[in-house]
């Protein structure tokens, strides 16, 4: 009995040693056969990579390409960022009246265009209804004082009244005379000019309405001035609120490495969503004293140039800051630089303008129309421009056939 149970477990026993063998067997193949392989995959693959690839054109493909030279074109050193537009808080100007009154009429409504000067609101004002009927009284003591006056100077010649009633007479047209020109001087205030006065004492008729008028040339950025509201000086809400958008601000938010880069006055370029092809240029006016703990960023305010009134409040930004002196480079225009497929950049560079070799490059900045060239281009050689992403095609389809 104990000799068949022995031998029953080396029976099972050999099928698992048969099994190691193989595979033993299997991992010296593989060790022995990829490697191999893998080696003359690349030095292939080196080999076909530094075959430069040459494309011939007939006249009829000549005529659709264009060729340009290498040459030199100045970058600006900058740094990118993002912020939002605002308004130029030192254009912008809050207008209440100098009195306080109820609102008769209401002139521009939200976003119109205003000159300076133009009129924005109408009040009846108790206080300029005060000062007009104090100067149609004293208008009419000054009349009657300078009768008395020409009475008394003739009274005084035949003996009628005494030297001294005629100098009382003539100190109190004196004294009518002085307060006629403070009345004056109180409804002058209000904004009335000086036919306005004379008619109001011609007729002797009140006319308490005060216009307010706009005390800059902008846009209405803010309106809470409503028929039959009272206002009253500084009290908020102010009736108008005017604008001047020939400049604002763009309130960037710069990243900490490059806050020591910014300077005052500095300039700076920025671009908004709404007009992607129009430029705005600036400079920096305030820069941060702190970095935002959250965003780990640093303020910096600009003013930009709007002489077209085109920005808006709240707008998005972008905005690029000249951190040095522009850059003279090589560079080549941007239709010239071909993307292949491996990620790789390329050009086509001619000597003969029939034969075109691919040329590998290394590219820089962007700058208007032109790309910074780092190396694969020499200043003065000959590339395609218009029609180089054709070439590239050309390569694809005839590798594929």
């Amino acid at each position: 009995m104990t000799r068949l149970r022995a031998q029953l477990k080396s029976i099972r026993k050999a099928p698992t040693a048969l099994g190691i063998l193989i595979f033993l067997a299997a991992i010296w193949l593989l060790l022995t056969t990829v490697p191999h392989q893998t080696v003359n995959d690349r030095r292939a693959a080196a080999s076909k990579s530094s075959t430069p690839i040459i494309i011939q054109l007939n006249e009829t493909q000549l005529a659709t390409i264009k060729l340009v030279k290498v040459s030199q074109q100045d970058f600006l050193q900058t740094r990118r960022s993002v912020g939002t537009i605002e308004f130029n808080q030192n254009k912008l100007v809050t207008v209440f009246p100098q009195y306080q009154g109820r609102i008769l009429a209401a002139q521009p409504n939200l976003g119109d265009f205003i000159k300076e000067g133009e009129l924005l609101f109408t009040i009846e004002s108790p206080d300029l209804l005060a000062a007009i009927s104090n100067l149609i009284t004293l208008s009419g003591t000054s009349v009657l004082q300078r009768k008395n006056l020409e009475r008394a100077k003739t009274l005084v010649k035949s003996n009628a009244i005494s030297q001294q009633q005629a100098d009382q007479v003539t100190s109190d047209q004196q004294s009518a005379e002085g307060s006629m020109k403070v009345a004056r001087d109180n409804v002058r205030i209000f904004g009335k000019t000086e036919a306005e006065i004379d008619k109001i004492i011609s007729e002797r008729r009140s006319d308490p309405e005060l216009s307010v008028s706009s005390p800059i040339t902008g846009i209405v950025a803010d309106r809470n001035a409503e028929p039959g509201a009272w206002v009253q000086p500084g009290v908020a809400p102010a009736p108008f609120t005017i604008a001047d958008t020939s400049t604002m601000w763009m309130v960037a938010n710069v990243v900490e490495n490059d806050a020591p880069l910014l300077k005052i006055g500095q300039e700076v370029t920025a671009s908004v969503a709404a007009y992607p092809d129009k430029i705005f240029t600036g400079k920096i006016i305030v820069i941060g004293t702190d970095i935002d703990p959250n965003t780990r960023r640093v303020f910096a305010r600009c003013e930009i140039a709007d002489p077209d009134h085109l920005l808006r409040a709240g707008m998005f930004s972008k905005f690029n800051v000249q951190i040095k002196d522009p850059v003279r480079s090589t560079a080549i225009h941007q239709n010239g630089v071909v993307r292949e497929s491996n990620g790789n950049y390329s050009a086509w560079v001619t000597s003969d303008h029939k034969h075109f070799v691919r040329r590998t490059i290394q590219i820089g900045q962007r700058e208007s129309e032109f790309v910074q060239i780092l190396s694969g281009l020499e200043l003065g050689e000959e590339i395609v421009s218009d029609g180089a992403i054709f070439l590239s095609n050309q390569v694809s389809i005839n590798a594929l056939d």
